[in-house]
């Protein structure tokens, strides 16, 4: 069944190799139908993939092969809640060994250009922390950061001793 939303990404003919690595390196993720063009048109040939349908962590999404014409940019970004720094490792590891690009406060970049936020549940509740100090700690700890280093974050929000 089609989902009444659908988040529709627009690749440069590689629509299902995004699509594949993201079922491949998130849970909840999976590849669904690939629609072939029925014959030759402007663009292509019959048999080339136009969209693929597939989930990343439960959103719904369209990969859409629209060509060159539009790129991806950081106004639309995935931001991905991990539990704990080994799944932070592991997500940030696979977005950025696999021709990503490292960015700034847990930001980071496919191949293919989507943005990316690899966010600890330990960020998001030392930024929300109702000691305003505390918040600030962590969140000045986290603008030196690339990758979040959870064990840092909750040590800014500590304090000094």
């Amino acid at each position: 069944m089609t989902p009444k939303n659908t988040l529709c990404l627009w690749y440069d003919g590689t629509a299902e190799d995004a699509a594949k690595f993201y079922a491949d390196t998130f849970p909840d993720s999976a590849v669904g139908t690939i629609f072939r063009a029925p014959g030759d048109y402007p663009a292509g040939k019959e048999g080339d993939v136009l969209t693929v349908e597939f989930t990343v962590v439960g959103i719904p999404c369209l990969g859409l092969n629209g060509g060159p014409a539009f790129k991806h940019s950081e106004a639309f970004s995935f931001q991905i809640a991990t539990d704990d720094q080994a799944e932070t490792d592991r997500l940030w590891n696979a977005i950025i060994g696999n021709g990503g690009q490292a960015s700034e406060c847990g930001w980071c970049k496919d191949r293919w250009g989507l943005s990316w936020q690899i966010t600890p549940r330990a960020l998001t509740e030392a930024l929300a922390d109702p000691d305003r100090a505390a918040a600030k700690r962590a969140f000045d700890a986290m603008m030196t950061m690339g990758k979040i280093d959870i064990a840092a974050i909750e040590a800014a929000r500590r304090g000094p001793k």
